[in-house]
């Protein structure tokens, strides 16, 4: 499998108009800046219609408040369609249900499931473990309170992009010290080391839309120290325990600084003989999915990836 091919040519498109607009990298950036900058970017709508939208919040495990939620209804006519908690990208530090409402919209149309998205705690202000707490609560609920929104409890998946897929590797490992079932989790370009020297590190540093050093930043951003970097609910590769964790669906982009992560993963998985799809597009970039609306390889790959996540959803 090539891992990196010239630039998808839609994509360079895309990437033309983005640079004409003079955006600074992330880690140049104060953090209220980023933030303002990825909603703008990423919350102009767009994605198919859903059958309805339900917001709401959820109690925090340690009941020091309120979770916000966003439940997307798909138009399917199932009774009870599975359920997909669903944690979106930032680097722990940027995104809202808003900027996330494109992707949520698509993998609630595309994969036929009640997908809860997730407004978890952001750092600096909250570091490590308080997002993946919001998650895990919100993981929780949906185990045991998705039946109230339609859904069918008993097929709950969880996927995460960038940062998110970050935490819905954690959510997997910590649902299984519980002894709680995940049907899928599906992980779209992920964070998942703090080893910067990794070969996809290196060879797309200065890589459309996320670099390197926007990673580094923002990592050192969410940990509490720099002992968290080893934590596995932190980097899910620096244990290679993982016997019994859930099916897996894996995304990676071929000019994304993360691509060796999933492919680490990946490979970690099958030699565990854990079940694994790993969709790896040679062509595209970090984040591609939320340009499916303007690039055709990644309206494809969303076809495909979604196909992955619904087949082990049954």
């Amino acid at each position: 499998m090539s891992r990196r091919t010239a630039l998808d040519s839609q994509l360079v498109e895309v990437l033309a108009d983005i640079d004409a607009m003079g955006i600074p990298p992330w880690h140049a950036l104060s953090v209220d800046a980023a933030r303002q900058l990825e909603d703008d970017l990423f919350s102009a709508g767009g994605g198919p219609k859903v059958a309805r939208i339900e917001a709401f919040g959820i109690d925090r495990r340690d009941g020091s408040g309120s979770i916000p939620i966003r439940a997307y209804h798909p138009t399917t006519a199932a009774e009870a369609p599975p359920i997909l908690v669903f944690y979106h990208g930032g680097l722990w530090a940027m995104g809202t249900l808003d900027s996330a409402d494109d992707l949520c919209r698509n993998l609630a149309a595309r994969v036929g499931a009640l997908v809860v998205s997730v407004d978890y705690r952001l750092a600096p202000e909250h570091s490590f473990p308080a997002g993946l707490e919001d998650a895990y609560a919100a993981f929780e609920w949906a185990n045991a309170f998705g039946h109230t929104l339609g859904g069918d409890p008993t097929r709950v998946g969880v996927v995460g992009s960038s940062s998110g897929g970050n935490l819905a590797a954690a959510v997997v490992r910590w649902a299984r010290e519980d002894g709680h079932d995940i049907a899928v989790h599906a992980l779209l370009y992920p964070i998942l080391s703090a080893q910067f020297d990794r070969g996809s590190y290196v060879e797309n540093a200065d890589g459309p839309l996320l670099k390197t050093a926007d990673v580094r930043h923002y990592f050192d951003h969410y940990l509490r120290t720099p002992v968290d970097a080893f934590h596995p609910f932190v980097a899910p590769l620096a244990t290679s325990e993982v016997d019994n964790l859930a099916p897996a669906v894996i995304v990676t982009g071929g000019h994304d600084p993360l691509r060796d992560d999933g492919f680490a993963y990946a490979a970690q998985l099958t030699k565990a003989d854990i079940d694994v799809a790993h969709h790896h597009e040679p062509s595209l970039c970090h984040g591609f999915l939320s340009l499916a609306d303007d690039v055709d390889r990644a309206a494809d790959a969303f076809e495909t990836v979604s196909a992955a996540i619904r087949e082990r959803l049954r």
